[in-house]
């Protein structure tokens, strides 16, 4: 990965493709590439959606290698949805196609001449551009359809559904699957709408006649890459509960936990949770023909992902994540999974961040737009924002719009973008990451899930707000690191409890560039990145009172517990002063 492809999108005559070296930004990638990029070259105040933004696509540091689990891709730009710095994260098979055809990232800059939509063709003969609006307002499932009837089974694709076109600050970047599906998705901060600002509706990768990419010492890697797959097969998280029962295993987990946010974050258990758990999806997925246990990119030995098939045996979504089933089902009343997967599916062919419209609609059922548990009157919400109505744009504009539309106090956001499915009053960890980091309410940006209540790594009491802070640093930290490696976020599971499966990641980073770090060093990185990303947002006018939850959470109370976010604010502005 020795090259930026930049396309300028305003060039005379339609976008140009340019290829420069990395220069300056070699060695970093994944987020650190997209956080490097955004905070040298994008102006903090400009509009996100104008000239002077750009879109950020870059693989990870092993991506394209024979690593395992490093085939996740980082989004960056700044974002529509927050108003500062984003990086969205997404797994598929595109990250291994970009890296073995040797490009460090993806610039998308300028701004269109006029309303045409374009495709761009990547392969190992270079990149070709063309004007195509017959692929508009097309969702993501047709665009990738009329690809492959054009280009053939073997690529990979990169993709904005209607969501993106018309620039809906919830809209998500999709990315296909091993079988070809735009089901994966970059799905935080509304970068789809950057993408559709600057006119390409699909990017097809190619990497036929390119080989894995090669390490500096071929068998320190391979040695290094055994003892990390063994490392995450014989951990009980990443190697025998996420595999068996996918990221949904937590509902029943959480539920228990009563950190489960249920009708707009009013309650903290929800009482249909055991029927939309990852025990009877995995089961229901096995009966009806999908599958309970499947990997989203090639390398994955995880493999927390599935196919869910309808009730005649046809598919209709790939596993509804765990984020994905709490926020269309119990933040939303709703406890049929068959419900829940179509708005899956839903989001993912109009391009929409799950997380964002299933608190939308929350906030819509607070506001007395349908009732609670409505299944029908959500999947209908969700038609509207794919077919750009005035109700629909209102509902795809996100949580906060909404609210402010429709007079709602109790809207779950931290910098504009909605809380995902755990209640910080009932796990103070997470509340920690939500407000302080810099990409507004994201549970992946330091997932104190995992110590708080799974007691990985360390115990800390989810209850209480003593080694909060401490906790939500060193995660944010150690993920800035991850996210940048193009490692999967659950790999911090196996990370945390084996200081040896830790080793093996940095062995396989100092194998792969003839580099001697050591852990310290992965600090360092991890720290440099927040920093850039920090610095941005104060440029974009953030402050330290950015870095707090919503008010609502200091003084409602959530039931079984009965308690409100601890953490007191000067303790939140000590996350980052390492």
């Amino acid at each position: 990965m020795d090259k930026i492809l930049r396309i300028d999108v305003g060039a005379d005559g339609g976008p140009k493709a340019t290829t420069d070296p990395v220069g300056d930004y070699a060695g970093l990638g994944g987020r650190a590439l997209t956080s490097a990029i955004v905070s040298k070259e994008v102006p903090m105040a400009c509009h996100p959606l104008g000239e002077e933004n750009k879109l950020v696509i870059a693989p990870g540091l092993l991506s394209g290698s024979i690593a395992a689990m490093s085939g996740r891709i980082s989004v960056g730009a700044k974002s529509p949805l927050t108003g500062g710095i984003k990086e969205a994260n997404s797994g598929g098979q595109p990250s291994q196609v970009l890296a073995r055809l040797g490009y460090a990232a993806i610039v998308l800059q300028g701004k269109p001449k006029d309303d045409s939509l374009y495709k761009v063709f990547i392969n190992k003969n270079g990149v070709e551009i063309t004007k195509d609006n017959s692929l508009k307002m097309l969702g993501n499932y047709d665009v990738v359809e009329k690809m492959k009837e054009e280009y053939g089974q073997k690529i990979a694709c990169i993709s904005i559904g209607q969501a993106g076109e018309m620039k809906l600050a919830a809209s998500s970047v999709a990315f296909t699957d091993m079988e070809l599906r735009p089901s994966r998705h970059a799905g935080r901060g509304g970068l789809g709408a950057v993408m559709g600002s600057k006119g390409i509706k699909v990017i097809v990768l190619d990497d036929a006649g390119m080989a894995m990419r090669q390490p500096k010492d071929v068998e320190r890697f391979k040695e290094a890459n055994k003892r990390w797959i063994a490392g995450l097969q014989g951990h009980g998280v990443t190697g025998q509960a996420l595999p068996a029962y996918g990221t949904n295993v937590l509902t029943n987990i959480i539920n228990e936990a009563g950190a489960y946010p249920t009708y707009n974050f009013k309650e903290g258990r929800f009482a249909g949770a055991a029927k939309i758990s990852g025990e009877v999806l995995a089961e229901m997925e096995t009966k009806r023909g999908g599958l309970a246990t499947h990997g989203c990119h090639s390398g994955c030995v995880i493999r927390c992902s599935g196919i869910y098939n309808d009730k005649d045996g046809h598919f209709l979504s790939k596993q509804p994540e765990y984020e994905t089933v709490w926020a269309h089902g119990g933040d939303c009343g709703i406890d049929d999974l068959d419900t829940i997967a179509m708005l899956d599916f839903l989001d993912d062919n109009y391009g929409l961040d799950t997380i964002e419209m299933g608190v939308t609609i929350g906030v819509a059922m607070e506001a007395g737009l349908l009732k609670f548990g409505d299944g029908k009157g959500a999947i209908n919400l969700i038609k509207e924002v794919g077919q750009g109505t005035p109700l629909g744009r209102i509902i795809g504009s996100g949580a906060v719009v909404t609210g402010k539309v429709f007079g709602i106090e109790r809207v779950p956001v931290v910098k504009g973008q909605a809380m995902p499915a755990y209640d910080p009053r009932a796990v103070h960890g997470i509340g920690v990451t939500y407000a302080t980091s810099p990409m507004g309410a994201d549970h992946t940006a330091g997932y104190a899930i995992a110590s708080n209540i799974l007691g990985v790594g360390e115990k800390v009491d989810p209850l209480k707000p003593e080694g909060q802070v401490d906790l939500s640093r060193a995660l944010q930290i150690a993920t800035a690191f991850i996210d940048s490696s193009g490692m999967c976020v659950f790999v911090a599971f196996a990370l945390l409890d084996q200081p040896e499966t830790n080793q093996a990641l940095i062995d396989l980073v100092n194998a792969f560039y003839g580099w001697n770090w050591t852990a310290d060093d992965t600090v360092e990185f991890g720290k440099r990145v927040l920093k850039m990303e920090r610095d941005f947002n104060v440029g974009a006018g953030f402050t330290k009172e950015h870095d707090r939850l919503p008010l609502f959470m200091k003084t409602q109370q959530l039931s079984p517990h009965n308690l409100t976010f601890q953490v007191k604010d000067e303790e939140l502005d000590g996350v980052f002063n390492w």
